[in-house]
């Protein structure tokens, strides 16, 4: 449907740039993202250290995401009647625990126990920081808020995988969990003393009861009425296309990135730790400074004229790096999809917020993160098995195959929301 297009007010804009609770909360994303970020290049020789095969390496990477998977539905319910601190206090108190327990773990199956640990803690907090941000977000703005907090996001992102890097190298491949462990604490403390509770103030738009979601005006029917809403609005066809979307991202981002890539560096090209740091954190700066231009897009010219090309472009680069022979050409198709998954970004939550139905966006939420937990439980461990009895360089392309059915379904499908659009 054609977007609505009017002015953004001079309050509004002002919001975007000076909204302490924006500000607040991104400084929190950092912390987290960091602490999973110093870990990423390192997991994958820690647990190999066990002796353990590639499949089970990528168990670390789906125990983390299994729970995620599990909890982010209920932590949404949680959010809509709770509040959001508990979630985004709560979610790095366990993330700490989690972290310092896969530190000390005296065997694969207690990493795998800590694993789940850190990614329930992960699971409140990420939940719970998107609704926050829908919360407090103007409608014509809401990308920006997004792309806002993925910057924070992607900061961490990129200084960790270094620190992770080098702190490995220096000590132990355990230092960098038990770093992370106490900077997941400090955020706990920081998020308790700076962020206000926003259920029950959300900034709703009359675009977001109405536009292009036949749901949304159930919800002053009897409680058995608004369930059946939130059921045909979970399993509309729109709602799963964009989380076949999320899904096909977050199974790159797992399998491929966090699970293949650095074990193929290291066995065709002889990278170390350190060396893959290095790569992570700068493809992290890249995103980063990508990400504030895909947020504008998303809200200046729709969110499917972002999703689509991006997410072609993040499976193009992944069948780049499959087929690589040299290391250049690796390179280059690490970076490819470093930017097709750094654009997509914030436009597919956005995506969801716009046709979510305003009491029903915690469950939304859930919902959509736990579709794109589903690529982080599944690829990191089918694409290790399938690597173990064929070939890396196969089990990326077979991840490549997912995000271009994902992406195309939703070309298909997805139809862009009747919204208010950013000029500017």
């Amino acid at each position: 449907m054609r977007a609505i297009d009017p002015p953004v007010s001079a309050g509004a804009r002002k919001r975007w740039w000076t909204d302490e609770r924006l500000l607040v909360i991104c400084g929190s994303t950092s912390l987290v993202m960091a602490g999973q970020g110093v870990v990423s290049p390192v997991l994958p020789f820690y647990a190999r250290d066990f002796g353990v095969s590639t499949a089970v390496v990528g168990l670390t990477f789906t125990a983390f995401g299994l729970a995620r998977l599990v909890l982010n539905v209920p932590a949404g319910l949680w959010a809509d009647r709770a509040g959001r601190r508990v979630l985004l206090v709560g979610g790095p108190i366990l993330t700490a625990i989690g972290m310092i327990g896969s530190g000390l773990a005296p065997s694969i199956w207690a990493l795998l126990a800590w694993r789940l640990v850190a990614g329930a803690g992960s699971a409140l907090y990420m939940t719970g920081a998107q609704i926050y941000l829908i919360d407090i977000a103007a409608e014509e703005l809401r990308a920006r808020y997004v792309a806002t907090n993925q910057g924070a996001l992607l900061l961490g992102v990129s200084i960790g995988p270094a620190i992770g890097g080098l702190l490995a190298e220096a000590y132990s491949l355990r230092t960098p969990f038990l770093v992370v462990g106490v900077g997941a604490a400090f955020t706990a403390l920081y998020g308790f003393l700076r962020l206000p509770e926003t259920r029950g103030s959300a900034a709703i738009s009359p675009t977001d009861a109405t536009a292009d979601n036949p749901t949304a005006d159930d919800a002053s029917g009897t409680p058995t009425e608004r369930r059946r809403a939130q059921l045909a609005f979970l399993t509309s066809s729109q709602f799963v296309a964009i989380g076949l979307v999320s899904m096909a991202m977050f199974a790159i981002r797992a399998g491929f990135r966090q699970t293949l890539v650095p074990l193929h560096a290291a066995d065709a090209f002889g990278f170390s730790t350190g060396d893959l740091g290095i790569v992570f954190t700068a493809l992290g700066v890249l995103a980063l400074v990508l990400i504030g231009p895909a947020g504008w897009a998303a809200d200046r010219f729709g969110r499917k004229a972002v999703i689509i090309p991006t997410g072609v472009i993040s499976a193009v680069g992944v069948l780049v790096t499959a087929g690589a022979p040299v290391l250049e050409l690796f390179l280059i198709g690490i970076v490819i999809t470093a930017i097709g998954t750094g654009v997509t970004g914030p436009a597919p939550a956005a995506f969801v917020a716009d046709i979510a139905p305003a009491d029903q966006r915690g469950a939304a939420m859930g919902l959509y993160r736990t579709w794109g937990d589903l690529g982080i439980v599944l690829a990191p461990v089918l694409a290790g098995a399938l690597a173990d009895v064929t070939s890396i360089p196969v089990a990326m392309a077979a991840i490549s195959a997912v995000a271009f059915a994902g992406v195309g379904w939703f070309q298909l499908v997805g139809r862009e929301p009747e919204r208010a659009v950013s000029p500017s």
